[in-house]
């Protein structure tokens, strides 16, 4: 089982989402998350005062996949509908999963994504 987390501009929330349900990529979690990349954040003039807006509002997409083929068919899915070719498009991060548990059912492994 694999992770998969993107962290992406807000604004594509709704593309991404609608990406991932065309693969039937389902059992998502979705969090609002603050953070900056590279470009550090941008200025912005407030009352005539110029102030650092270092940490950017991102969404950040949790999803859990049984096995390569779905993480590379889930990773394509959110590379295409979050990229705008500007900076902060965001960053998609996979990690190897040791195990999962339905809290319900007690089923795990693969049984308890499925």
């Amino acid at each position: 089982m694999i992770k998969i987390e993107a962290i992406v501009r807000e604004e594509k929330l709704e593309d991404i989402k609608e990406a991932l349900n065309k693969v039937e990529v389902n059992g998502i979690t979705v969090s609002q998350v603050m953070g900056c990349g590279k470009q550090k954040g941008y200025k912005e003039l407030v009352r005539g005062t110029e102030i650092d807006i270092i940490m950017l509002p991102k969404i950040k997409f949790e999803i859990i996949v049984s096995s390569e083929e779905w993480e590379q068919k889930t990773i394509k899915a959110i590379q295409e509908a979050a990229y705008t070719g500007n900076p902060g498009d965001g960053k998609i991060f996979s990690y190897d999963l040791r195990t999962v548990t339905r809290v319900r059912t007690k089923e795990v492994g693969t049984a308890a994504i499925n």
